[in-house]
């Protein structure tokens, strides 16, 4: 065991070198400004529909907002809406967030309309209350280990803030970003959640090694299949902002990130299989236990890659269904690069999480026949 907590102990020291090498600056990009819109909440009164104002002839849902805070504190104002489906609908009693429309330049005549757009809705209300139910369940279920791994799931979301976005808008390689961020975020909450032992060791050190295989076959095959990152909206953003990104990075950069959460999940899986298989059978060599293991493994493997496919089928669903209505054939459709990205990222996230099942599980297998079955025992009696 000693032997992979030196390894494991390297790894963290290379992570924490990686964070201070690659720490941002002060961070200065012209994104926001194009991005970023001065908003007040409002609360819907009253929604009827009318003739639209400026447009002769066309029909539009005018809406009566109060605003709730700031300087405006209590007007009232009048929202003008499409009524063809272009703007949502919206209903009395909605929670939105207007901004004044911007004045023309002088010389130029006003636009026609009330002063005020609809911006979006106030979403957070809801959305907070969601998590608190998710709170809930989690601690509910888990308990300890719940809000363990809720303070992970925290310190997962800080480092993404505090480091992986600000040091790739500071100019700094996505993808060496996101390897040393998804480290990071590996190293930090599977200790926190489950402890420090051979479960864990062999967590980490099969995580590592299949996000490394990732991101290799990320860079091969984001080079060979001539994906760009040019296909979104959000890279138009960061083109008109100026940004010092590498577009093709950042989409490498995902692929890490998104297959970590997978990964998590399977290898800590696959190791908590094999101790519990070595605490239940103490009599069990290395062959039968990792061959026992693995038929867990292979269940696990078949439904999480089912997972992924589907989580990002789910994301791609609206371009699927504008290629289809265009009545473009698959082979055709799978070439678009909006498409084509989705492919590929599944296709090796799936490669690095099948990988990961044997990696850990061939690990998790040598700790556990290094450990005493007693102190197993032990070790799980005192986490639970």
């Amino acid at each position: 065991m000693r032997a992979f907590t030196l390894v494991a102990a390297g790894l963290a020291v290379a992570t924490v070198v990686g964070l201070v090498v690659l720490w941002p600056g002060d961070v200065e990009t012209q994104i926001a400004q194009g991005v970023a819109v001065e908003t007040e909440p409002a609360t819907v009164t009253t929604v009827v529909e009318g003739l639209c104002t400026g447009l002769s002839g066309q029909r539009c849902q005018l809406a009566t907002a109060k605003i709730e805070s700031g300087r405006e504190e209590g007007k009232r104002i009048q929202i003008q809406l499409d009524a063809g489906g272009f703007d949502p609908d919206v209903d009395p009693g909605d929670k939105i967030r207007v901004a004044k429309t911007p004045r023309p330049p002088k010389g130029t005549p006003s636009v026609a309309g009330t002063g005020y757009t609809l911006y979006d809705f106030e979403r957070r209300g809801p959305m907070l209350i969601l998590a608190g139910l998710f709170v809930l369940v989690v601690l509910a279920f888990a308990r300890w280990r719940g809000a363990l791994s809720l303070v992970g799931l925290g310190l997962s979301l800080v480092l993404v803030l505090l480091f992986v976005v600000p040091a790739i808008l500071d100019g700094k390689s996505p993808l060496l970003v996101a390897v040393v961020g998804s480290l990071a975020v590996a190293f930090t909450t599977i200790p926190l959640a489950h402890g420090w032992g051979p479960k864990s060791l062999a967590a980490l050190l099969g995580s590592a090694a299949s996000l490394i295989l990732t991101a290799l076959l990320a860079v091969l095959f984001t080079n060979l299949t001539h994906l760009t990152g040019l296909s979104s909206e959000e890279a138009i953003f960061l083109q008109i902002g100026n940004a010092d990104v590498s577009l093709q990075g950042l989409l490498l950069a995902g692929m890490v990130i998104g297959a970590l959460g997978v990964l998590d999940d399977v290898t800590i899986s696959q190791a908590s299989t094999v101790l519990a298989l070595r605490r239940a059978n103490p009599t069990l060599r290395f062959r039968r236990l990792l061959g026992l293991a693995l038929e867990v493994g292979r269940d696990h493997v078949s439904a999480t890659v089912n997972t992924l496919v589907l989580a990002y089928v789910g994301a791609s669903l609206p371009i699927l269904l504008l290629f289809s209505a265009a009545d473009f054939g698959f082979g055709e459709a799978v070439n678009f690069e909006v498409v084509a990205k989705e492919v590929v990222a599944t296709l090796v996230g799936s490669i690095g999480l099948i990988t990961a099942v044997p990696v850990t599980t061939g690990l998790a297998a040598l700790l556990a026949l290094s450990q005493e079955p007693e102190r197993l025992r032990d070790d799980h009696a005192h986490a639970h």
